[in-house]
């Protein structure tokens, strides 16, 4: 299986919000990153769709069209509980440097840690990767959901992730077709 975790676009959302599962709507840049995204991807044949339920996801995999879409709750960003639609400057500096240094096991307020998304993803991974033999699958996600994957093949700690750029519309490409996964590309 060749795994394409595309990023969904840039959003309708001021800088330095917290927003992970909030709701929250594309730029005003979706057509260009869309297109921009659309070339990246015009040499493959997909033979599946995975996305985010949320809307961010949605679009893109609709406006790409590469394949039947299938939408699966285990690819949604990480839920920041309270600090959703906050200012990442007014959560309590305490507060958030406790949770910063522990991500992988620490939650927000009424959110989850970085190890329940990890679980999901790996779960995600694991299930398509058993039906998908062979295939070329598009998973239209989030930038926390394409780090826990990638943490997941390279077998690294969860704490290193945010080492990891990844840049709104772009893809980064996985492949199952030997013993142990291949990491071909991140962030293109």
């Amino acid at each position: 299986m060749n795994l394409h975790l595309i990023r969904h676009t840039s959003l309708d959302i001021a800088a330095g919000i917290c927003y992970g599962q909030s709701d929250v709507d594309v730029s005003s840049n979706f057509e260009l990153e869309r297109a921009t995204l659309a070339a990246k991807l015009s040499d493959i044949r997909f033979d599946a769709v995975y996305a985010s339920p949320l809307q961010r996801c949605i679009k893109l995999a609709q406006a790409l069209n590469l394949a039947e879409i299938h939408i699966d709750e285990r690819l949604k960003e990480l839920h920041f509980g309270d600090w959703e639609m906050q200012a990442w400057n007014s959560i309590p500096r305490d507060v958030f440097d406790t949770w910063a240094n522990d991500y992988a096991n620490l939650t927000p307020p009424n959110g989850e840690s970085f190890s329940q998304l990890h679980a999901r993803a790996k779960s995600f991974t694991e299930e398509v990767s058993i039906h998908s033999r062979g295939k070329s699958i598009a998973v239209v996600t989030h930038g926390g959901v394409i780090r826990a994957i990638l943490a997941e093949v390279l077998n690294m700690p969860l704490k290193g992730l945010f080492r990891i750029v990844i840049d709104h519309a772009s893809v980064t490409q996985i492949s199952f077709n030997e013993a142990m996964p291949r990491i071909h590309f991140v962030n293109r």
